[in-house]
């Protein structure tokens, strides 16, 4: 019975595809003349059927996809972002927004490895970490510059997603934003450690002076585009990143006078 089922519904949900739209679970289970708990015992859910179909998603939907979100996070912000006003922005069927994206948590994901720091920071660390603390951390502050500024788009949506949209995200969105916030943060932490046990860096928790290294530099990155229109900021971003970077090493440099604890 059910894989008679299984081959009808699969029938009517090519043939509702191929005309273009996207059908609901609903119409794909009318049109193959059975009730929507038939179709679940069929296939546990609408992407499923989609993966059973192997509904390939046109070259290029992707980034579409993924160009449209990061323009709509910056305008509106991540929580408010519909699945559905994606799709039509993007120009793409709900059916392939699904298949590429099944949720905002994998969308998210997608984004904070696309247009985030994250990803070209850690390959910094990855690459470089044998370079001391007045090299490597002001190229980890251009690099995060050039990533949020340096194509021509603004991706500061994504960062103040990553800042102060966690905590009302869904679980599996919080769980996808901590993992890539979290092996980061480890790295840097390690990182700095290792460099105040050598004597480079005034010994304090690694935590706080990594603090203190970021909080300038994403103050000045979210509120650059106001003071660049309103106060007349002309100071290049690259050149902004790296001073306010010295100024956090001459902090951190330690004197003769300080002792560990």
């Amino acid at each position: 019975m059910v894989p008679a089922t299984r081959e009808r519904i699969l029938d009517q949900a090519r043939g509702l595809l191929d005309k273009g739209g996207s059908p609901t679970v609903g119409q794909i289970a009318s049109a193959a003349g059975v009730s929507r708990a038939s179709f679940y015992r069929a296939f546990e859910s609408r992407e499923a059927l989609l993966e059973a179909l192997d509904v390939q998603p046109e070259p290029g939907a992707k980034e579409r996809v993924l160009e449209t979100a990061l323009k709509l996070v910056g305008a509106s912000g991540l929580t408010a972002l519909s699945m559905d006003d994606l799709a039509t922005q993007a120009d793409v069927s709900r059916a392939t927004l699904y298949r590429l994206f099944p949720g905002k948590a994998a969308l998210f994901t997608s984004l904070i490895h696309e247009y985030s720091p994250l990803d070209p920071v850690s390959h910094l660390l990855n690459t470089r970490q044998n370079e001391p603390p007045e090299v490597l951390m002001p190229e980890i502050a251009r690099t995060v510059y050039r990533t949020l500024y340096g194509k021509g788009d603004s991706r500061l949506g994504v960062l103040r997603a990553l800042f102060f949209e966690i905590s009302s995200l869904s679980p599996d969105s919080t769980e996808a934003a901590h993992d890539a916030i979290r092996s980061i943060v480890g790295s840097l932490a390690l990182y700095l450690m290792q460099h105040m046990q050598s004597g480079s860096l005034r010994t304090m928790h690694p935590l706080l002076a990594l603090q203190s290294f970021v909080g300038p530099i994403f103050f000045h990155l979210m509120t650059r585009p106001l003071a660049e229109r309103m106060l007349g900021l002309d100071i290049d971003g690259e050149q902004a990143v790296t001073l306010l970077t010295e100024n956090w090493l001459r902090a951190m440099k330690r004197g003769d006078g300080d002792t560990d604890g």
